[in-house]
């Protein structure tokens, strides 16, 4: 899971911070700096988790790449880098933060059904109803696992059930939802005549608006 592997890595680089050594500028000078390897090599790791967990428009990565790009390797500016790392690892690990596996399967889920886009519009429509209707299915069950439901081998329907039940879908987006399982059940059995173009569109336009609603950094 990557919250576990995010937690994991959050912990590893608080530790490796504290083995950082701080030497003085020179003969009789109190401030102290660090070695430019050293402090480069844990703040790069930092960055790279925190753009990773928060994305780049957030606070916490911007203002840690600001910090490293004003860093020279003096002890207060070093400090700074990480009391920043600090508060984004303390956000994460209260949950202040919006699912980090929803986030980025969103994004994955983009790339999916851009290309079920692309097959739609150049006729090839069974192509098109199986990336649409796989992207939902797995969107649907990361969106119930990530609340809590346990539906790893439920199918579909039971899927949409649970959800519903659970009052994790409403309105207009739950009375879509009912037609959805029955596009999914002809495409994975490959009955494409009882496919339309206008079916795998439907499927498409509910899966982008699931994303925006469910899925999208916030």
């Amino acid at each position: 899971m990557l919250r576990e592997t995010f937690a994991r890595r959050f912990t590893e680089l608080e530790a490796s911070f504290s083995s950082i050594i701080f030497t003085p500028y020179g003969a009789g000078r109190s401030d102290r700096r660090v070695a430019d390897g050293q402090w480069e090599k844990w703040a790069t790791s930092a960055q790279s988790l925190i753009r990773a967990v928060f994305g780049e428009p957030s606070p916490h990565y911007q203002n840690f790449l600001k910090a490293y790009g004003n860093c020279r390797g003096a002890e207060h500016s070093v400090r700074t880098l990480n009391a920043l790392f600090l508060s984004a690892k303390e956000d994460f690990e209260g949950g202040y933060v919006f699912d980090v596996e929803l986030r980025v399967s969103g994004e994955v889920f983009g790339d999916f059904i851009a290309l079920a886009r692309k097959s739609l519009t150049e006729g090839h429509k069974d192509v098109a109803a199986v990336l649409a209707c796989a992207a939902l299915e797995d969107a649907l069950k990361r969106f119930a696992d990530a609340n809590g439901l346990v539906v790893g081998d439920k199918t579909m329907q039971e899927v949409v059930n649970a959800l519903k039940s659970a009052g994790l879908v409403v309105g207009a987006q739950k009375t879509l939802l009912d037609a959805m399982p029955r596009i999914r059940n002809l495409s994975m059995h490959a009955e494409w005549d009882k496919i339309a173009e206008p079916d795998v569109s439907s499927v498409l336009g509910f899966v982008e608006q699931f994303l925006l609603s469910k899925f999208s950094h916030g």
